[in-house]
């Protein structure tokens, strides 16, 4: 299954959707991990943390959305945050 972790945009959210380490866990189990661009900067998580827990980094929201089929996020998505 390809999941897509998103930047939180709400502001004052510091958390992500998943560690680096949920990364590897989730690839073990045979999934591709799509993550945005600086997703897990709030979280104290570089971009290259999640490259060498093995997930791809993906800088157009929109192409993250079309590449998973499942999008993993903290803070629920509605018309004012899309």
């Amino acid at each position: 299954m390809n999941i897509g972790i998103p930047k939180e945009i709400i502001p004052g959210e510091t958390r992500v959707a998943l560690s680096p380490a949920d990364v590897r866990r989730y690839l073990q189990k045979g999934h591709k991990i799509f993550v945005e661009t600086g997703a897990g900067e709030r979280a104290s998580f570089q971009d290259q943390d999640y490259i060498n827990a093995g997930a791809k980094i993906i800088k157009n929201t929109q192409k993250l959305f079309d590449s998973a089929e499942v999008i993993l996020k903290v803070q629920p998505m509605n018309k004012k945050n899309k």
